[in-house]
């Protein structure tokens, strides 16, 4: 096992010690995960990381070695140490399901447990968070924007290796069909896909040959990328090659709506009207709705997506909402600071719907009974993730991911049809604390 417990802050450990010393490391707490706003006037966001997170958590120990570095480094007192080194995550953490919508103020995750041991995990919770719900998010819109037409995750060299991995996991939760990173489909199951890059032409003398070397490796079902000189030369050169039965042709250059619609005529005049046209090059959700009208087939996102297309982070904080006092009752308590004010309270999540279509996020505060939420108000939001220290088996691994993408569709089909337009605009529901 791999410990995680170092992926965090200092100032988390540096809390930790000043509470031992001050006797309230075991005070119980509620901490509640967070986005004050969406992102770069985004209608709805997604929610992607809870299955990473909680698989992190696991690994959430400080072993000799990481003990070892914290003591040479004089960060911590020998009591925190110790503490540290017995630490085992053994509370109670709730959310929205992988792959939920979220609206400002959507309480997205609620641990509850002692201050140490909640606080600890706040580092961890929000980097994982804020970067898988940034990319999904996007995803979402580029799902929306393709109306049906596949798309491929391509992105693995614009972002760091581990990012590259769960970027690719979001992109497949909020529905891309497939993932160039081959960790991604080891990992969480999903599918892969892939064929040359210009430098496999390059190495040929002449670009049919290259064509006919892929063709022997992979078979007619191929794609060929066919600008990697003149694309008119290069669908001639491929159809020469494969026949009519080639599977696909990928451009990656050009005015793709003007190119497109020439290669399809190109091909069909070849024959090849079954021949699919697969478009790459810098494409966002905005160059995807523009080709919404162009006979493009798939489409393949790399830089927009890994980089949440414009919101890299999703802006997602965690903080203390409340702690019992010594009698017991819990005291909700918040930040009052101009524009990072926070709803103190234990909180319970409810997606009003009228005839199937959220209207509301409806927050409501001090924790009412959710059987009396369910029964007329809509939709309750929060469900166990993890109990007493176990994390809920069905979030976790390939299985897990492969529900989120199926709630994450489900969720969207609730949507006001508003909610997908890719202008900047308010939220598609409003937030409402009762």
């Amino acid at each position: 096992m791999t410990s995680t417990a170092l992926l965090t802050d200092r100032y988390e450990l540096t809390m930790i010690d000043a509470a031992l010393r001050a006797g309230t490391h075991d005070t119980p707490c509620v901490f509640e995960l967070f986005a004050r706003r969406l992102p770069g006037g985004r209608r709805y966001g997604v929610v992607a990381g809870t299955g990473r997170l909680l698989d992190a958590i696991t690994q959430f120990r400080f072993g000799p070695g990481e003990l070892g570095y914290l003591k040479r480094e004089g960060i911590v007192s020998p009591e925190a140490l110790d503490w540290l080194e017995a630490y085992r995550f053994a509370g109670d953490i709730r959310g929205y399901r992988e792959g939920e919508l979220y609206f400002a103020g959507s309480p997205i995750l609620v641990v509850e447990a002692g201050f140490a041991e909640g606080v600890v995990l706040e580092t961890l919770a929000l980097s994982t968070l804020n970067y898988d719900s940034a990319v999904a998010s996007a995803a979402a819109r580029m799902v929306s924007a393709a109306a049906g037409r596949p798309l491929a995750e391509m992105g693995s060299r614009r972002t760091g290796e581990r990012s590259a991995v769960a970027a690719a996991r979001a992109a497949y939760l909020a529905g891309f069909t497939a993932t160039s990173n081959l960790e991604a489909g080891r990992s969480w199951g999903v599918p892969t896909m892939g064929t040359a890059a210009h430098a496999f032409t390059l190495l040929f003398p002449d670009e049919e040959q290259a064509f006919r070397a892929q063709l022997a490796s992979l078979g007619t079902g191929t794609t060929l990328l066919v600008d990697t000189y003149d694309i008119r030369t290069g669908v001639e050169n491929a159809v020469r090659a494969a026949g009519p039965e080639l599977g696909a042709v990928r451009i990656d250059s050009g005015d793709l709506g003007v190119v497109v619609r020439e290669v399809r005529a190109q091909l069909d005049a070849l024959g090849a009207t079954a021949t699919r046209i697969t478009v790459t090059n810098d494409l966002d959700e905005h160059a995807i709705a523009a080709l919404a009208s162009a006979p493009v087939d798939s489409y393949g996102v790399g830089t927009a997506l890994v980089t949440g297309s414009g919101a890299p982070a999703a802006g997602m904080v965690y903080k203390l909402v409340a702690r019992q006092d010594a009698a017991g009752a819990w005291i909700g308590v918040g930040k009052t600071s101009e524009g990072k004010a926070t709803v103190g309270g234990r909180k319970q999540p409810v997606r009003a719907l009228r005839d199937g279509v959220a209207i509301s996020e409806d927050i409501h505060v001090d924790d009412p009974p959710v059987a009396a939420l369910a029964a007329d108000a809509g939709r309750v939001l929060h469900v166990p993730l993890v109990t007493a220290g176990e994390p809920a088996s069905d979030a976790l691994g390939p299985a897990g991911l492969t529900r989120a993408r199926a709630h994450h569709a489900a969720a969207m089909a609730e949507l006001p049809a508003d909610a997908l337009r890719l202008s900047r605009g308010e939220p598609a529901i409003p937030t409402r604390y009762l």
